[in-house]
C-alpha cells in the first residue's frame, strides 16, 4: 500500500512539472508572438506594385548595364508562367525602383549589392535559386566556408564576351584561342576550367602533365565531376548515388557488380590507384608501374602482408613484371576469382 502511495504522489508531482512547463512556455511563445508586443520583431513592409517602375526606367542611366543584361535569361523571366505575377527584371534583384529613381538616383533607396560580402549577395541569389537540386547544399558547400559567392564566378548583369564555338578552350578553335578565359554558359565570368583554375591552380600542372583527363581540350569540364554549388561529399565530387558514381557514368565496364570483386575498389575506390586529374603514368596511376601499385597489397616480403601469394611469383623471372598480363580483369570478374580473363 505504501509504494501505491509514493507512486502516486511520484505521478502528481510529474503531471504538476508539465502543466507548469505547458503555461511558461504559451507565455513565451504569446511574448514572441507580439500579443504582449514587447519582444515581438518587426516585419518588413511589403512593397506596393505602385512602387515598381520596370527595366526600361533602370535603363535612362544604367545604360551599358541594360544592355547585357537584355541578353541573359534573367532578363526573360516575363516569358517564363510562374513569373507572370512576380517582379522582373533589374527590380527582381534590387527591389523596388519608384523611390531610387524620385530620389534622383539615391543608392540608399534601393537594395545595392556593393559593399555586401559574399554570404549576403548569395543570399539574394538563393531567394530563387534554392530550390535547384544542384544549389541545395550551397551553404553546406567549400565555397560558402570560404567567403566564395554566386558573383565571384557568375555575372548577373551577363557578359560582354560572346559564346565559344564547340572545340577546345586553349588549343583548338579560332574564337577560343583569341578568348582562352571566354565564357560559355551559365552567366559565368569565364570560361568554366580556367574560372575554376584561377583559385584552384595546382590543378593546371596537374592537366598539363602527360596522361591526364581532357579538360584543357575541351572534352571535360570541371561540374562533370565536381558540384561547384556544394556536397556533403570531400572535394564537393558528384557521389550522392554511390561511390566512384563520377568515374563510372563515363568508364561504366568497371561498375559491376561482379561474382568476384576487387576489394580496393569497394573499399577506396577509384583513387586507390589512380589520380583523378593527371599523372606522369598511364592509366592515371598513382604508380610508375603496375606490379608497384599491386605489391602495396600483394607483397611477398612477410607471410602477414601477403597471405595466398604464391612463391612463383619471382620478380626476377620477367614475365612476372607485369601483373595485368595474367590478372586482366583487375576491377572485378564474373569468370575468376583470381581475375583472369
Amino acid at each position: 500500500m505504501a509504494s501505491i502511495k509514493f507512486f502516486k504522489i511520484g505521478l502528481l508531482a510529474v503531471f504538476s512539472v508539465l502543466v507548469l512547463a505547458w503555461a511558461v512556455s504559451g507565455t513565451y511563445s504569446t511574448v514572441l508572438n507580439g500579443t504582449l508586443g514587447a519582444y515581438a520583431e518587426p516585419q518588413p513592409t511589403p512593397a506596393s506594385p505602385d512602387d515598381y517602375v520596370g527595366s526600361e526606367t533602370c535603363k535612362a542611366c544604367h545604360e551599358d548595364q541594360f544592355k547585357t543584361f537584355g541578353t541573359t535569361k534573367h532578363a526573360k523571366l516575363a516569358e517564363v508562367a510562374s513569373w507572370k505575377d512576380k517582379a522582373q527584371g533589374c527590380e527582381s534583384c534590387h527591389g523596388p525602383g519608384k523611390a531610387h529613381v524620385e530620389g534622383s538616383g539615391d543608392k540608399t533607396k534601393i537594395i545595392s549589392f556593393t559593399g555586401k560580402n559574399s554570404k549576403e549577395i548569395s543570399e539574394t541569389c538563393l531567394g530563387c535559386h534554392a530550390g535547384k537540386e544542384s544549389h541545395n547544399n550551397f551553404r553546406r558547400g567549400e565555397h560558402w566556408r570560404n567567403d566564395v559567392g554566386c558573383t565571384d564566378c557568375h555575372s548577373p548583369h551577363g557578359t560582354a564576351l560572346g559564346n565559344s564555338i564547340d572545340g577546345s578552350i586553349t588549343n583548338i578553335g579560332p574564337t577560343s584561342r583569341q578568348n582562352p578565359g571566354i565564357a560559355t554558359v551559365k552567366m559565368l565570368k569565364g570560361s568554366e576550367p580556367q574560372l575554376c583554375m584561377s583559385c584552384h591552380t595546382e590543378t593546371r600542372s596537374q592537366f598539363s602533365k602527360p596522361f591526364h583527363h581532357k579538360v584543357l581540350e575541351g572534352t571535360m569540364k570541371c561540374s562533370d565531376c565536381h558540384n561547384p554549388h556544394g556536397g556533403f561529399e570531400s572535394k564537393q565530387s558528384k557521389l550522392a548515388v554511390g561511390a566512384d558514381v563520377v568515374c563510372i557514368k563515363c568508364h561504366g565496364d568497371k561498375q559491376g557488380p561482379f561474382a568476384f570483386e576487387h576489394a580496393p575498389l569497394k573499399t577506396e575506390g577509384c583513387t586507390a590507384c589512380h589520380t583523378p586529374h593527371g599523372s606522369s603514368n598511364p592509366k592515371l596511376l598513382t604508380r610508375s608501374s603496375v606490379r608497384q601499385l599491386c605489391f602495396e597489397c600483394h607483397s611477398s616480403i612477410t607471410e602477414q602482408a601477403a597471405p595466398g601469394v604464391p612463391s612463383f611469383h619471382s620478380q626476377a623471372n620477367v614475365r612476372f613484371l607485369n601483373c595485368t598480363v595474367c590478372h586482366v580483369t583487375i576491377h572485378g570478374s564474373n569468370a575468376n576469382n583470381r581475375f583472369f580473363r
